[in-house]
């Protein structure tokens, strides 16, 4: 029997604009998906989803994540025709757009796969791995994703736009924060939307470019933030993150409305985060006071969260 996990994450700065070879800023979460390998007489491999989930999540990912299971099983060199395995994934992540399921499932998936085959694969390898898998599910994604969950803690990450090796530069907040994530119960594609954006930036690159710079100067400031521990400014910048990603187009009505609602309960920041026009919103409560103070104002609307920590 093989074991591993892969942390969820959310990402504090860069969803969309990390695309276009820009930085970004992740957080691995408080919460993992786990994975177990058993080997069984019959060939091929069968499947357990065990991982909690928002309704209809893995209805919806389920062809998407036979691509990846079968990129990562190629990737490690390991031939189910001549092994049967089982796969059982579990563990305390919510399966949902924005918090890193798919990559958290890769990179437990490929930590198991070393686990019970004695590959002795370090982080690096594992990571590799989950980036196949995470092909399966995004067609050409950043990186940022598997990256945070392999490794945990913050991320800083640029991805290597010649095809070359990315930036990814890993470290811990100076204490874990409390962090709110609300659901908005939409399960967004994140390819359609990575498509649409591109649309808007050919068709009008000067307006683009000045997002872009704008951009630029918020992430710069945001990880000085983050390095000093300015939870304050922090919030404000992600704020500033979300009104970008509006002008892109992938924030939308529900996404707004549980911003706003977070931040008049006294979050320092929230915004979209991962693919948007669905998935999920985060908000940043440092303190179990505040935290429960903003969850209890976004349920009280109707809305889905979870209670996690991040920078760990």
């Amino acid at each position: 029997m093989g074991k591993g996990y892969g942390y969820g994450k959310t990402i504090l700065f860069g969803e969309h604009f990390v695309v276009y070879g820009l930085p970004a800023l992740a957080s691995a979460l408080g919460a993992k998906t786990t994975a177990i390998i058993d080997r069984i007489p019959q060939k091929g491999y069968e499947l357990i989803d065990n991982r909690p989930e928002v309704p209809g999540y893995k209805k919806n990912k389920y062809e998407e994540q036979q691509i990846s299971i079968k990129n990562v099983l190629k990737f490690m060199g390991v031939d189910t025709e001549k092994q049967g395995l089982r796969i059982t994934l579990g563990g305390d992540l919510i399966c949902a757009s924005g918090v890193g399921a798919s990559a958290a499932s890769c990179v437990a998936i490929a930590r198991a796969i070393t686990d019970e085959f004695k590959l002795n694969w370090n982080d690096a390898r594992i990571n590799e791995a989950a980036y196949e898998g995470e092909k399966g599910y995004h067609g050409s994604p950043s990186g940022i994703d598997n990256t945070a969950s392999t490794f945990g803690g913050l991320v800083y990450f640029v991805k290597n736009m010649k095809g070359g090796p990315n930036t990814m530069d890993t470290t811990k907040l100076k204490n874990a924060v409390e962090l709110v994530i609300g659901s908005s119960g939409i399960t967004s594609d994140t390819k359609e939307v990575v498509d649409a954006v591109k649309k808007l930036k050919d068709k009008d690159p000067k307006w683009f470019d000045g997002i872009i710079g704008e951009y630029s100067k918020l992430v710069a400031k945001g990880r000085q933030a983050l390095e000093k521990f300015d939870l304050p400014l922090v919030g404000k910048l992600m704020d500033k993150n979300h009104t970008l990603l509006q002008e892109i187009t992938v924030s939308n009505e529900v996404l707004d409305s549980m911003v706003v609602i977070s931040r008049k309960a006294g979050a320092l920041g929230a915004k979209v985060t991962g693919t948007g026009r669905g998935g999920n919103m985060i908000a940043l409560t440092p303190g179990v006071k505040l935290r429960d103070k903003v969850a209890s104002a976004l349920q009280a609307a109707g809305y889905e969260v979870w209670k996690t920590i991040i920078g760990s």
